[in-house]
């Protein structure tokens, strides 16, 4: 199995993959770069059995539904709920809502930050894939499934507080060292080892790849039957993995 890690940026400048195999004594990474355009990046998934996006997969349908009303002239909806509630809701998927629930540090909303522009060139690449005839499900159910490195670092034991701010970018030597530990290595080439070690975008990326692998293995946490299900398909949902890290071994 090969799979593949996207840190999904606005401009190709700051995009990294992460192409690993598995099977061996050790996963091997096989392709580690940054500075992907799409077509690059389309070009990338075409070659591996799994990926995993670090980037939204969609927008809540609460924001949908409210800028759909607002441009029609049909009324603001939420009136007469709790507005707080409502703006939340407007602002965070479900996906995103459960995260909070276990603890995590809040994401980034789609609707309102600034990675709602990298939402957008997830949206167009995602198009494009279908098109070309990939199984492409929101919910992760096909080729590609949506990533999230932090919360996945946390999953496995591992804190990754702060490591892209300009003072903890220092910790990622750190951070990958215990990845490895938790593996038992990770072959890669010395200029690799020192990308993965000093941009967090490749960080980023390589992690993504792993949470492929787990998603790949059935090891992250799916969304509940029933409105949950309903809206990942549409939303995004953020896989998350249920699993420590050695069962990435698994064959």
């Amino acid at each position: 199995m090969r799979t593949l890690g996207i840190d999904l940026a606005a401009q190709p400048a700051n995009t990294s993959v992460c192409a690993i195999d598995w099977g061996g004594s050790a996963p091997v990474v096989s392709d580690l770069r940054s500075g992907l355009d799409d077509e690059a990046l389309l070009e990338a998934v075409a070659e591996v059995d799994k990926v995993g996006i670090d980037a939204p997969f969609g927008w809540p349908d609460e924001f949908v539904d409210a800028v759909v009303a607002h441009r029609d002239r049909s009324g603001w909806p939420g009136s007469g709920e709790d507005q707080d509630l409502y703006r939340f809701h407007l602002s965070f998927r479900a996906t995103d809502r459960q995260l909070i629930e276990r603890g995590s540090r809040r994401p980034l909303s789609v609707s309102t930050d600034l990675i709602g522009v990298v939402a957008m060139r997830c949206a167009y690449l995602l198009d494009r894939l279908a098109a070309r005839g990939e199984p492409v499900d929101r919910a992760g159910s096909g080729k590609v499934i949506e990533a999230y490195p932090a919360p996945a670092l946390t999953g496995w034991g591992i804190s990754a507080t702060g490591y892209k701010s300009r003072v903890g970018v220092a910790r990622i030597p750190e951070l990958l060292s215990r990845v490895e530990e938790a593996l038992g290595g990770i072959e890669m080439m010395p200029q690799e080892r020192e990308l993965a070690g000093a941009d967090h975008n490749c960080f980023d990326a390589l992690i993504a790849s792993l949470v492929a692998r787990a998603a790949a293995l059935g090891l992250t946490y799916a969304p509940e039957p029933g409105e949950q299900a309903d809206r990942a398909v549409r939303e995004g949902w953020i896989h998350v993995p249920t699993n420590p890290l050695p069962d990435l071994l698994s064959s």
